[in-house]
C-alpha cells in the first residue's frame, strides 16, 4: 500500500523543495505532470558521488507522489557523449580502448566479457539494477535514440539558426577574465570537465572555427569520431559541411535529414529543458563558476529556446570514508552497487535523505559502518517510540519506502557490528553462524538465517571485502601455555571469575555483563555498579583484562566484541583456550 504523506508536518528540505516545485510547475504548465529531471554519463562506473544527482530529485519527486500529484522523474543518458578517456582499473579494458576516444559511447565495445552491446549500456546496466534495489522510480531517455531518431531534428536546426544570438551569450563568458584560482582549486574549465563527465554534460569545444561559430557537433561518416569541423552552413538549404581533423574525410549533408551529431553541451542542456519542460533539476557544485553550463543555460533556456531554467540546489561533494582496494576494481571509484554490497538500500537511501544538498557527507566502507548502522538502529527505535524529532522522522519514512509502499528489509535486524564479528569467526559456516545467532538471546533464538538476511549478506560481504586479511578474526587452535603460566594471581582470579560465570552468563546480554563485571568484583564492588559509582581505575583494569582475553582467545590486543567472541567460539572451546 502507498506510505501516507507526512509532509505537512515536517520541516525537512525534501518537503521544501517539493512545496516549491508543485507551486512552479503549477505555474509554468498547470495541469501537467511535474518534471524533475538527472542526467547520468555511463562513460565508465557511475559512482556514489553520481547517485546524489538522481537521489536528489527522486526524493523531491516521490515526496510529491505522496502528495497525490502524478509527477516523472527523467534521467537522461547522456550515451551519446563522446569517449572521452580510458578509465583505470576497468576489468576486461586495456589500452587499445583508446582507439575510440571521440566515438559516440554506444559505438565503443563493452569490456571484454560483457553481455552487453556497448560501452555505454554496459555501465547503465548496473546503474538500473542499483535503482532498482532502492526503489528509484524513474524514466530513462537515451540521448543517443533521441539524436539519430530525429526527435531533436527542429531544436537543431532552430539552433544553427539563432547561432550568432548563441555566440553573443557564450561571449559574454569568453572575455570574462577567470576568476583568481585558490589553492587547490581546480581551473574552472578542468572543473566543470570533470563535472560534465559525471553529471551527463558532454565534454568539448563550443563549436567555434575558422568559419564562425556553430553549435552543432557532426560524428565523422569515415572514422565515427568526433574530431570534425564545420566549414559551410547554408540556413535556407540545411545544408552543412564538415571535415575531420582525424581521418580527413570530408562531406556535405542537409542537416534537416541528418542524425549523426548532436548539439553542444552549453547548448544541448537546456534545449533539453525547454523540450521536456523541466521544472526541478539540481546541478553539481562546480556548475556554479562563472561560465559554467548551467549559468550559460539559464539564458540560452529562454532568449534561444523559449523556456525556462529548472530551479535545483547544488549539491555538494560526497565523499568516501576508507574503501578496500582489493575490493575496488573499478580503480577506487566505489559505485552504488559497491555500496549495496554492504548495506541495505534503507541505510544508504538515508544517508541521502539526511542531508542537505549543499551538504557534504561521507559513505562508509570501513569500521564507520558500524557506527552508522548503530544510528540508524536508534533511529528506528526512536520512531516506533515516538520519540524521534520530525525532521528524522521525515527522512526515516523516505529511507524504508516510496510512495508506491516500504522496501524489503530484514525481519529481524540484529545489530551489525554482531553480524560482521560472526560473520568473521565462522568465515560464512551456515551452521556455525545459526548455532551463534540463536544463543544471543535465549529466550527469543533465531531459527532460520533468513529471519536476518539480507543484513547478514551485507555484514557478511562487508567483512570478505572490506576489512584486511591482517585484520580478520582467526580463533587460536591451541592454548596459550606461555600466557597462562605467566600470569600472577590477579589474572589467574579474573579468568576464574569469568569461567565460573559462563554457564549462567551465556547469551549477548550475559556475556556482557560478566565481561564488564569481572573487573568490578575484583575491586570490590557490585557487578551490577555503574560508572558514576566506580573510579576511573576500573575501566584501566577492564582494559587490561579485555586484552588479556583477546590475546588468549585470537592472539592479539583487540577483535570483536567480547561477548559476541565468546559465543562465537563456544562454551568448551573458550574454558579450554582460558585454561580451564
Amino acid at each position: 500500500m502507498p506510505i501516507v504523506a507526512q509532509s505537512t508536518e515536517t520541516t525537512d528540505w525534501v518537503s521544501r523543495f517539493a512545496d516549491e516545485v508543485i507551486e512552479e510547475s503549477e505555474r509554468r504548465a498547470p495541469g501537467k505532470p511535474v518534471v524533475v529531471a538527472s542526467g547520468l554519463s555511463p562513460s565508465g562506473p557511475i559512482h556514489l558521488g553520481n547517485l546524489r544527482e538522481v537521489m536528489t530529485p527522486h526524493l523531491v519527486a516521490d515526496e510529491i507522489r505522496r502528495r497525490g500529484h502524478e509527477v516523472r522523474h527523467l534521467i537522461s543518458w547522456d550515451d551519446y557523449d563522446r569517449y572521452r578517456k580510458v578509465p583505470n582499473g576497468v576489468p576486461g579494458v586495456d589500452a587499445s580502448w583508446a582507439e575510440h576516444i571521440g566515438r559516440p559511447l554506444t559505438a565503443v565495445p563493452a569490456p571484454e566479457g560483457s553481455a552487453y552491446a556497448n560501452w555505454a549500456e554496459h555501465f547503465k546496466a548496473a546503474m538500473v539494477e542499483a535503482l532498482a534495489e532502492m526503489g528509484v522510480e524513474f524514466d530513462g531517455i537515451s540521448q543517443t535514440e533521441q539524436y539519430t531518431s530525429g526527435v531533436y531534428r527542429e531544436q537543431v536546426l532552430h539552433a544553427m539558426k539563432h547561432r550568432g544570438d548563441i555566440d553573443a551569450i557564450l561571449d559574454q563568458y569568453r572575455t570574462k577574465k577567470a576568476p583568481p584560482k585558490k589553492q587547490g582549486q581546480k581551473p574552472v574549465d578542468e572543473a566543470e570537465l570533470e563535472a560534465a563527465e559525471g553529471s551527463g554534460a558532454a565534454a568539448e569545444d563550443d563549436g567555434t572555427g575558422s568559419a564562425g561559430y556553430f553549435p552543432y557537433k557532426p560524428y565523422c561518416g569515415g572514422c565515427g569520431k568526433d574530431l570534425t569541423t564545420v566549414t559551410a552552413y547554408d540556413d535556407d538549404t540545411t545544408e552543412l559541411t564538415y571535415s575531420c581533423t582525424e581521418c580527413g574525410y570530408e562531406e556535405t549533408v542537409r542537416l534537416s535529414e541528418f542524425n549523426r551529431g548532436k548539439l553542444v553541451w552549453k547548448v544541448d542542456w537546456p534545449m533539453r529543458w525547454a523540450y521536456e519542460g523541466v521544472v526541478f533539476e539540481p546541478s553539481g557544485v562546480d556548475h556554479s563558476s562563472p561560465g559554467s553550463s548551467f549559468q550559460v543555460g539559464g539564458q540560452i533556456v529562454g532568449s534561444i529556446f523559449g523556456g525556462k531554467q529548472p530551479i535545483g540546489p547544488m549539491y555538494a561533494f560526497v565523499g568516501i570514508s576508507g574503501m578496500a582496494k582489493m575490493s575496488s576494481s573499478k580503480g577506487g571509484v566505489p559505485t552504488p552497487g559497491d555500496a549495496l554490497k554492504i548495506m541495505e538500500p534503507q541505510l544508504l537511501r538515508w544517508l541521502y535523505a539526511r542531508r542537505r544538498p549543499n551538504q557534504s557527507f561521507k559513505i562508509a566502507f570501513d569500521q564507520e559502518i558500524q557506527r552508522l548502522y548503530d544510528e540508524w538502529d536508534k533511529l528506528e527505535v526512536k520512531v516506533a517510540d515516538g520519540s524521534a524529532l520530525p525532521g528524522d522522522v521525515a527522512a526515516h519514512a523516505r529511507a524504508v519506502g516510496t510512495a508506491a509502499g516500504e522496501l524489503a528489509k530484514t525481519p529481524r535486524p540484529m545489530a551489525y557490528r554482531t553480524l560482521a564479528s560472526v560473520a568473521d569467526i565462522t568465515a560464512g559456516a551456515e551452521d556455525q553462524t545459526l548455532r551463534i545467532l540463536g544463543e544471543l538471546d535465549p529466550a527469543h533464538p533465531i531459527t532460520s538465517l533468513d529471519e536476518v538476511r539480507p543484513r547478514l549478506d551485507k555484514a557478511e560481504a562487508w567483512i570478505n571485502t572490506q576489512v584486511p586479511a591482517d585484520q580478520r578474526t582467526v580463533v587460536r587452535k591451541d592454548a596459550d601455555a606461555e600466557l597462562l603460566t605467566s600470569l600472577d594471581d590477579q589474572g589467574r582470579a579474573s579468568l576464574r571469575l569469568l569461567l565460573d560465570g559462563l554457564d549462567t552468563h551465556w547469551s549477548l546480554d550475559g556475556l556482557t555483563h560478566l565481561v564488564y563485571g569481572v573487573p568490578k568484583v575484583q575491586a570490590g564492588f557490585s557487578a551490577d555498579a555503574t560508572p558514576k559509582e566506580l573510579p576511573a581505575e576500573i575501566k584501566v583494569a577492564q582494559r587490561t583484562f579485555f586484552a588479556l582475553l583477546y590475546h588468549l582467545l585470537v592472539g592479539r590486543d583487540t577483535g570483536p566484541r567480547l561477548p559476541t567472541l565468546l559465543l562465537a567460539v563456544g562454551q568448551e572451546r573458550v574454558r579450554k583456550l582460558l585454561g580451564a
